[in-house]
């Protein structure tokens, strides 16, 4: 989601507005906030706008992060009023700078250029995912058009491209760094792909696209946050909850308390919620509500249907990608991602559906015959794999979930991560609790180097509540940058849904969480350790992005790291040989399932975005054709339908694929330690300067290839799916 950009210091926080996620979770997130913050008082709304804004004044805080316990909701709209005014004022200087065009007083002052408003943006965005409440929703609607206006206002800026222009065709004869005229490349490529190159008629066309698009996108975002929120199962009979973890039921009674329904049991459909009771709700009539509650979201004919909202956004995506020059939206989005252009992605997708489509057809055999074996006079559906995959894992390789619970507490999961980027990189985690933070949830790391030189500081946010989208994601409040000898050094935030602690409980993970604490830990590191100077440097292609957090994945799994983090919560006991085994054993089950769910929501996303006619379909049809033509079976739904797939509106349309592009990335990058040993300093080395701090300075195929000495290959991801 580094790809779109407004002006570079400002360009990833727009990006992240418009989405509302966050590599890029990266692990398959749900994308929608929660409508209320319950602790907030009304006081706080009704908060002088006269009073001192922390948003005007340099922070007083240790390393500068953001005074949270200062930023009131009334400070954010007279920040941004200023911050849109001072960043329009600042490229109206560059452009109205009769001094002739160089890189210094053109690009590297866009560099520059709207530091208030990154600085009020990358906390709104933050607080607006994390911790939200009615008034930053309301500021939400508000700034949407402005962000639109003004990212119309730099990128069809007429006097700015002929400036850029001017520099770009003289670049070679300029004495500029390596990364200087790579920054000039990009930023000269992403005017022209935004428009600046278009006749002034073209332009007015793009700017109302534009506009359009964006109030649709906040429509699309709203009416799922709504019709998620609104779906509510209360339960009163204890039989109703029998099979369920102890966990899920306090967790449920406690939600249902807050509603004022003690003595009952609320579930929604939140992922903490609605996945444990599927996996082990034996009431199959329960499993099928909550799941349709689920797969049917913003598709009931109703105020919050977005089937032609969905439609509209890909339309005009295609109308825009023809007049900018492309046959289709997904040429036009590809061209700058590793993988270049449709076919390469098809080509892909299509060479791992066959095996994950065989393998998922054995799969649902498995559980028919499970159905049948106990009786059950009926044939399985989609409500149904959760409950029986569960089941038959149990059966076949002796494996329960909730005996693998008790030895992922959350805290050791993340210090297992902690230790392996200490034995690979040997940097530090110092707990800090002299700073600021936005929730009570929060903790704060200051990142070290192995001589205790500042790196820069981690926040941690894990647990489930209202007030927070769903999800798992990574994102800043700061990145590095280095302009002018002027350091700066970065704040980065890992925020996840995990069920919180309940009574003398504490969280719990399943292993899958566990991985998702790595994972998200991996966007932390590629963010931390990135030194490209330039901020519009920093960013990296779609379906390379991925590629830091998965492969740290790997070393979640690896027995070694296990007897290290994956300790009982209670006893303290290091989790047995036997449990390790069993997961590595049971690696492959259900892969089936999994890569088909996946490949099924990549193909239609990249089916919406592949329309060579600017023409609306009917969303329905268009997503059962889809389907029905890749041969998906009815016991399988795609992992998102069209009404609730946040990631194609907002920041990974044609990039859905990038999860599975960028894993034949990871599992190929791992064989490079496997080969040698785990922690091998060499190679972390090599991983660290040649993709981890460099951010997009350089191709990223070239880079791999420098890491790796060669292309990737598909062998690992193969192998790792249980392929071949």
């Amino acid at each position: 989601m580094k790809n779109i950009k407004i002006t570079p210091q400002v360009s990833f926080l727009i990006v992240m507005f418009f989405s509302l996620m966050i590599f890029m979770s990266c692990s398959g997130p749900e994308t929608a906030p929660a409508v209320k913050k319950e602790v907030k008082a009304k006081t706080e709304l009704a908060q002088s706008v006269t009073e001192k804004n922390p948003f005007f004044e340099e922070y007083q805080t240790p390393f500068k992060v953001p005074p949270f316990n200062k930023i009131k909701e009334a400070h954010f709209m007279p920040a941004f009023k200023s911050g849109f005014a001072e960043a329009k004022k600042g490229i109206d200087t560059i452009v109205n700078n009769t001094e002739k065009p160089t890189f210094q007083n053109t690009i590297e002052e866009m560099e520059l250029n709207g530091k208030l408003l990154t600085k009020i943006a990358s906390v709104f965005f933050h607080l607006n995912g994390a911790d939200t409440t009615e008034g930053l929703l309301k500021i939400a609607d508000e700034v949407t058009p402005m962000f639109s206006k003004y990212r119309n206002y730099v990128n069809l800026n007429d006097k700015l491209f002929k400036k850029i222009d001017e520099i770009y065709n003289k670049r070679n004869k300029l004495n500029l760094t390596a990364d200087q005229k790579k920054l000039l490349e990009d930023t000269h490529r992403r005017f022209v792909r935004s428009g600046a190159a278009l006749k002034p008629e073209d332009k007015k066309k793009i700017e109302k696209i534009n506009e359009e698009m964006a109030g649709l996108s906040l429509k699309f975002r709203k009416n799922l946050l709504n019709d998620t929120n609104s779906f509510k199962m209360f339960l009163d009979k204890k039989e109703d909850i029998e099979g369920l973890p102890r966990s899920l039921i306090s967790a449920a009674a406690a939600a249902a308390k807050k509603k004022g329904k003690e003595g009952q049991w609320l579930f929604t459909l939140h992922k903490p919620s609605w996945i444990p009771f599927l996996q082990f709700s034996p009431k199959r009539d329960l499993r099928e509500k909550l799941y349709k509650g689920y797969i049917n979201r913003c598709n009931n004919n109703d105020e919050f249907d977005n089937k032609k909202i969905i439609a509209r956004i890909a339309a005009l995506r295609a109308q825009r990608a023809h007049i900018i020059g492309y046959k289709t939206h997904a040429d036009f989005r590809l061209e700058i991602n590793m993988s270049k252009n449709p076919d390469n992605v098809y080509k892909l997708l299509n060479k791992l559906w066959t095996p994950a489509l065989k393998m998922a057809k054995k799969e649902a055999k498995a559980l028919q015959a499970m159905i049948d074996k106990e009786g059950g006079k009926f044939k399985l559906e989609s409500w149904d794999w959760w409950y029986y995959s569960e089941k038959l894992r149990k059966e076949k390789y002796n494996l329960d979930e909730n005996l693998l619970k008790p030895y992922f507490q959350v805290d050791k999961v993340r210090k297992g991560a902690f230790y392996v980027a200490n034995k690979l990189y040997g940097i530090k985690f110092i707990e800090r609790h002299d700073l600021p933070v936005y929730h009570k949830d929060a903790k704060v790391f200051e990142v070290q180097e192995a001589d205790g030189s500042h790196i820069g500081i981690l926040y941690t946010d894990y647990f489930y509540r209202t007030s927070k989208r769903g999800g798992a994601w990574c994102g800043g409040l700061r990145d590095y940058s280095n302009i002018r000898g002027n350091m700066i050094t970065p704040v980065i935030y890992n925020v996840c849904n995990f069920a919180p602690p309940v009574g003398d409980e504490p969280s719990l993970l399943s292993f899958d969480q566990a991985a998702t604490v790595f994972h998200e830990f991996g966007h932390a590191l590629h963010s931390l350790f990135c030194k490209s100077d330039y901020p519009g440097l920093a960013n990296v292609a779609r379906d390379f992005v991925e590629l830091p957090a998965q492969i740290m994945e790997h070393w979640c799994a690896e027995s070694e790291v296990m007897k290290v983090y994956a300790r009982h919560y209670k006893t303290d006991e290091v989790i047995p040989e036997e449990l390790i085994e069993k997961l590595e054993q049971s690696s492959h089950f259900n892969q089936g399932f999994a890569t088909v769910e996946y490949l099924a929501a990549s193909l239609l996303d990249m089916n919406f975005h592949t329309l060579k006619e600017a023409k609306e379909v009917d969303t329905a049809r268009f997503e059962a054709d889809c389907l029905k033509k890749i041969g998906l079976i009815p016991q399988i739904i795609s992992r998102y339908r069209s009404t609730y797939f946040q990631h194609i509106v907002g920041g990974y349309d044609c990039g859905y694929h990038a999860y599975i592009w960028a894993e034949v990335l990871d599992c190929d990058a791992f064989e490079a330690f496997k080969e040698t040993s785990l922690f091998d300093q060499k190679t972390a080395k090599s991983f660290r300067e040649n993709i981890l701090s460099m951010g997009g300075r350089q191709d990223e195929m070239v880079m791999y290839k420098k890491f790796r000495g060669r292309e990737p290959k598909i062998d690992g991801l193969m192998k790792k799916r249980g392929f071949k």
